[in-house]
């Protein structure tokens, strides 16, 4: 049964997208959500911006999907009204759910698209960008991002405190999320493309108002293009940002942090197995019982092959998903490059400090040895999954339709 061409059935359970779009009159390449709580001031103009914008570049190929969550100045009711001048136009009502980042992935289930997006309804998001975000996909990337933190891009009027607390939630997330924070340069971000199969079969769990770094984090993300804007002020309304809302975001990071606990916990035996090669080895080259060689050559052996072994475990094993595009002896080469010489730099800080403990604190050398690789693992954990395994290269990704 065809779904009415304006107004939206709002779906339940779970936040999953399909592989394949729902049953309607016609399917487009775009669909834009443009969630929304309280712009009734706003609406009528991010639509007529929207539609001049993508009309140059995808004429009777896209939608704007409405997602209001019940607005008290019934903005959905406003956006309704708007559908005889724009065709396009879809909304959507939700009265038992509340959230930014839930409404957009409940706008992206109702969607057609092949391509998935979202825009903020109160133009600080300047509809210009889309036209640039639309080349990056059709040029191959899975993900386009609109970012204030690269060039091109920046903040109008942000005071300093509202700049302080953007870099600290950034900060935070890169410590909690290295692997998923640290791929892109605007990870609070809420304006993007993205290719529907990267999401499609994923459950998603995102909580406030960042529905980004919940795409990244749980989607099957390859190529990352970034487009620089210039975040514009509110021009009518209010702004949303409250305390709450960066409590939410701290919320949202420990969650992707604990769904991720499969990986880290491969990663911790991958490590484990490194220390018993290394362990093993420094017992061999260095005591007097065996080779007696000098303690700094010896480690540097011993670390150096634990580094080999913990490369192959991390590269075949716990960031095989990471990897499964880039299997060409090249790329493999490239990872264990970077890898060696992140790893090299922490061995280095390693033999400092194995010698300083050693000779002046603990005269151990199994228990300073252990000392030291554990102060270093930190370092040397977060360097490598931000530059060692983050994806470079991707394969093709699948063509889009004209």
């Amino acid at each position: 049964m065809l779904r009415h061409h304006l107004v939206l059935p709002v779906s339940t359970g779970d936040l999953l997208i399909d592989p394949l779009p729902p049953i309607t009159e016609r399917e487009v390449l775009l669909s834009l959500v443009i969630p929304t709580y309280q712009e009734r001031h706003n609406i009528a103009e991010i639509i007529q911006l929207l539609t001049l914008e993508l009309d140059r570049s995808l004429p009777n190929d896209y939608e704007l999907i409405v997602v209001d969550d019940d607005s008290p100045d019934r903005t959905w009711e406003v956006a309704r009204d708007l559908y005889p001048q724009y065709p396009h136009l879809r909304v959507l009502r939700r009265t038992h759910e509340r959230g930014l980042a839930t409404a957009v992935v409940r706008g992206w289930q109702s969607a057609t698209g092949q391509i998935l997006g979202v825009i903020d309804a109160d133009l600080q998001h300047p509809p210009a960008v889309l036209g640039k975000l639309w080349e990056a996909i059709a040029s191959g990337a899975d993900l386009a991002i609109a970012s204030r933190n690269v060039e091109g891009g920046g903040v109008s009027e942000w005071s300093l405190l509202r700049r302080c607390l953007s870099r600290g939630a950034q900060l935070l997330g890169l410590l909690l999320l290295p692997e998923t924070i640290g791929r892109v340069t605007d990870p609070m971000s809420g304006y993007f493309l993205l290719r529907r199969a990267t999401i499609a079969g994923k459950v998603l769990s995102p909580i406030g108002y960042k529905i980004l770094i919940e795409v990244i984090g749980r989607g099957d993300i390859g190529k990352i293009v970034e487009v620089g804007y210039e975040f514009q002020e509110r021009q009518a309304g209010s702004s949303k940002v409250t305390a709450r809302q960066y409590l939410e975001y701290i919320q949202h990071l420990l969650r992707l942090r604990m769904a991720r606990s499969g990986r880290f916990l491969r990663f911790v035996a991958v490590g484990l197995s490194g220390l018993v090669v290394d362990m093993s080895l420094l017992y061999l080259l260095t005591d007097a019982s065996t080779l007696a060689l000098p303690l700094a050559l010896g480690k540097l052996v011993a670390g150096e092959s634990a580094i080999i072994n913990n490369f192959l475990w991390n590269d075949r094993w716990t960031f095989a998903d990471l990897v499964r595009t880039q299997t060409s002896r090249r790329q493999k080469f490239r990872r264990f490059l970077k890898f060696n010489l992140i790893c090299l730099l922490g061995l280095t800080l390693s033999i400092t400090l194995l010698n300083l403990i050693y000779n002046f604190v603990i005269r151990d050398r199994y228990i300073a040895n252990f000392i030291a690789i554990v102060s270093v693992t930190l370092c040397n954990y977060w360097l490598n999954l931000k530059l060692s395994w983050r994806s470079t290269d991707s394969s093709a990704p699948p063509k889009i339709r004209t």
